[in-house]
């Protein structure tokens, strides 16, 4: 059977990235992963995903950086997965072209 969707998933949190990635396999989705914005920029360029599911807090540079570049020529679905309450935090990353934002900690159900 062919994976439903190609989702490229960018977070630094281990555990996180683990328990998602486990859960998004079981459903039978390709998953690829990067722990920095720059891995995830180089991977959006050269896997072109389906989905991108981006967390905002990462190392080297803020999640809403990666959500405006990736807008400049790409109009794959991003979906926010941040710490992030603020709801200014939430109406930019929409504004600048998210689809959605889930804020941490979330359940599986």
């Amino acid at each position: 059977m062919q994976p439903k969707v190609n989702i490229l998933f960018i977070e630094d949190e281990r555990n996180i990235l683990t328990f998602v990635t486990k859960l998004l396999y079981g459903h039978n989705y390709k998953v690829t992963t990067a722990i920095t914005g720059t891995g995830g920029l180089q991977l959006i360029n050269s896997i072109c995903p389906d989905l991108i599911l981006l967390d905002l807090g990462l190392p080297d540079m803020d999640g809403q950086t990666i959500i405006q570049q990736v807008r400049e020529w790409s109009d794959c679905s991003i979906i926010v997965i941040s710490a992030r309450t603020n709801e200014h935090e939430k109406v930019k990353a929409l504004d600048l072209g998210a689809e959605d934002y889930i804020t941490k900690p979330f359940g599986s159900a």
